[in-house]
């Protein structure tokens, strides 16, 4: 009898389990100076690294950047992919914040070509996308790079790099993080 009633219990846990979906991504909040600007989901089994304001410069010019706080993720095992996210201080607008992506793609993709752009809505907030090829690291990539209106005078700057050769459904993945972003403010 014993036996029976257990048996019972785990055919109804499983059973459970089998009609519960099941969300595991990890959500991740970008906040600067203790304030929460926005959040997005990372995917199971990719990595989260993040970085404090600090300078970055082209050591071919000699030309220094400053660059706020940056959140990056990449698949665990493959290096093919990678997405960032930043909220650059002094950066109020759409404009400006297409003005700070010129100003930093040399530090993110070699000679970028630029093949389309859209205004969308991303997380409820107006945006816009930028989409193009290059090359990083002397491998060809896809690039697409958005500016994502927050409320307050800021923005979000959301950058996904796809090096040819990638696994095509990166890019399911990479629309999901998109999808999952959130204003805070």
């Amino acid at each position: 009898m014993r036996i029976l009633l257990s048996l019972a219990l785990a055919a109804s846990a499983v059973t459970w389990l089998a009609v519960t979906p099941v969300q595991a991504d990890t959500p991740v909040t970008y906040t600067d100076e203790g304030r929460a600007l926005f959040r997005f989901e990372v995917p199971d089994f990719w990595t989260l690294r993040t970085g404090g304001p600090r300078e970055i410069e082209d050591t071919n010019l000699g030309d220094a950047r400053a660059v706020s706080r940056v959140m990056g993720i990449r698949p665990v095992t493959d290096d093919n992919v990678w997405m960032g996210f930043v909220s650059p201080s002094r950066v109020s607008s759409i404009q400006g914040g297409l003005r700070y992506l010129e100003d930093i793609d040399k530090f993110l993709v070699k000679d970028p070509t630029v093949t389309s752009k859209s205004d969308t809505r991303i997380g409820g907030r107006p945006a816009q996308v930028i989409r193009g090829t290059g090359n990083r690291d002397g491998r060809g990539v896809n690039f697409t790079a958005t500016v994502i209106d927050l409320p307050r005078d800021r923005v979000a700057i959301g950058v996904a790099i796809l090096r040819d050769g990638a696994d095509p459904s990166y890019v399911d993945a990479l629309n999901a993080v998109f999808a999952s972003f959130r204003s805070l403010q």
